[in-house]
């Protein structure tokens, strides 16, 4: 692939993915929202409960397989049948095992009404041995706008499906079918579009090719959704469903949203990453569009919507959820730090590199582990067992770069370099915007005049200080509109 063939097929891909993540992300706030207005926050925290065992069998059943795939540059067909056979029969076993434990898991969290919906959410694992090599195949032709329309086809059906269970007093069964149906109808609308079909072949040389890669990324994404998902069990243990509920109903809104932007521009780069692997210059090139684009989108939006976090939750989910907003605002800082995280993990990915990775996580997980222990049982706080993932996400910064320094020559202190100017618009911009939050107007119109404002400061400093985000974004919209028209 030349070098102008690559940046359009990125740029195309690119738009298509911004696409899928930000219409994902519509339609889930507005069926999360629906729902949250309608179920209990210890409903919410009993799926938060669940969803632990389903998000580490997730990684599990895919054992960076699809990484693999994405990454190999010589994928035949037999590879792909190869790794889902791999992936069904991970995800078959691990079924069983959860289906085995749900009743003692329940029991442990005083959940005996958890039983039934976790052995039937757990089925997601099977669903997503398939889904995962179909995603694979989409991301090594580019083609993101068949992932566009599965995943919006599967947020609009499975949404709707959960409202209707919710409103006729199905309770915690709602959200199950909805997660359920959500990967479900994301599969079937993918096999419509993809011609690849799963066949009786299993090919033992590549099976170990492929996992010798894969291997790593599955202990890596082991330890880390380990982390991530250990709070949750801490505070269902030490606290109440309801507080779960509340903290992960305040993660579930950046997390979307840091989602739908950074999550949109990094598998594109992974594809491209890989395509270019051998050419070190280039690749640095690509990391650094995706580092300076996702931060100076997802800061300036991270800090609006700390800003806006009491009123939106006052006026979307009810005033029974406010104990989320300070979770909320600390999730917020949080995901801002996300890009120069997924950036550098995603070049090593892409370059081959999963054993500097698999070293990157033992790293961050055993400073992780020993922050929350502190905070979860010396000090036996709820904030401060939120608040030690914010700092370790600062620490985690340098950790996750250091590596690239060697790898393409993108050192910590370039890294920082590219990501100031959106840190500093974004502060300046929100110092403009929050005083306009004590003037005595309904909630709409505050939320209303304040993102206008904040869009606006953001904007016009960036303009006036010539900051290149800015005039690149613009450009690539002009390029994109001029051949969409043949000009």
């Amino acid at each position: 692939m030349t070098g102008s063939d690559l940046k359009s097929s990125t740029i195309k891909s690119l738009f298509w993915k911004l696409f899928e993540q930000g219409g994902a992300a519509v339609i889930t706030l507005v069926v999360q929202i629906v729902l949250a207005r309608i179920l209990a926050p210890d409903e919410f925290g009993m799926l938060a409960i669940m969803l632990v065992f389903v998000n580490v069998g997730n990684v599990i059943v895919q054992s960076g397989l699809n990484t693999a795939v994405i990454q190999a540059p010589d994928v035949t067909e037999r590879d792909y049948s190869t790794a889902f056979w791999m992936s069904l029969a991970i995800s078959v076993a691990l079924y069983a095992v959860v289906f085995l434990v749900a009743p003692l898991i329940s029991g442990f969290y005083s959940m005996p009404a958890a039983v039934e919906p976790l052995r039937v959410l757990v089925l997601v694992l099977i669903v997503n041995s398939y889904n995962s090599i179909q995603e694979a195949i989409v991301a090594r032709n580019f083609e993101f706008q068949k992932t566009f329309r599965a995943t919006v086809t599967a947020g609009m059906v499975s949404g709707a499906a959960g409202i209707v269970i919710a409103l006729v007093g199905g309770g915690i069964w709602a959200l199950v079918v909805q997660q359920l149906l959500y990967q479900l109808c994301k599969c079937f609308v993918l096999a419509f579009q993809i011609p690849w079909k799963p066949r009786l072949v299993f090919d033992r040389s590549r099976a170990v090719v492929l996992f010798r890669f894969g291997w790593k990324l599955l202990v890596s994404g082991l330890m880390d959704q380990g982390y991530q998902s250990l709070s949750d069990l801490i505070i269902g243990k030490m606290f109440n469903s309801a507080d779960l509920g509340f903290v992960s109903q305040g993660k579930r809104y950046p997390q979307a949203l840091g989602v739908m932007l950074d999550g949109a521009i990094q598998p594109v780069m992974l594809s491209a990453v890989a395509h270019v692997q051998e050419q070190k210059d280039q690749v640095k090139r690509l990391a650094r569009r995706a580092l300076k684009t996702s931060t100076f989108l997802i800061v300036p939006s991270m800090a609006l919507f700390a800003i806006l976090a009491e009123p939106l939750v006052v006026l979307l989910l009810g005033e029974k959820w406010l104990p989320c907003v300070p979770f909320l605002q600390m999730y917020c800082f949080i995901y801002a730090l996300q890009p120069i995280h997924t950036t550098n993990l995603q070049v090593l990915n892409g370059v081959g590199r999963s054993d500097l990775f698999l070293k990157l996580e033992v790293v961050k997980k055993v400073i992780g582990l020993g922050v929350m222990c502190f905070a979860a049982f010396v000090l036996r706080d709820l904030y401060a067992i939120v608040g030690g993932y914010m700092l370790v996400g600062v620490v985690c910064t340098f950790v996750n770069a250091a590596p690239n320094k060697k790898v393409i020559g993108y050192s910590y202190w370039e890294q920082v370099r590219d990501i100031c100017p959106a840190f500093a618009l974004s502060l300046a911009a929100g110092a403009v915007v929050f005083p306009l939050g004590l003037l005595a107007l309904p909630g709409i119109a505050i939320i209303a005049l304040q993102a206008f404002a904040m869009l606006a400061a953001y904007a016009l400093l960036a303009k006036l200080f010539h900051v290149e985000q800015l005039s690149y974004l613009l450009n690539t919209l002009r390029e994109v509109k001029a051949r969409r028209t043949g000009k």
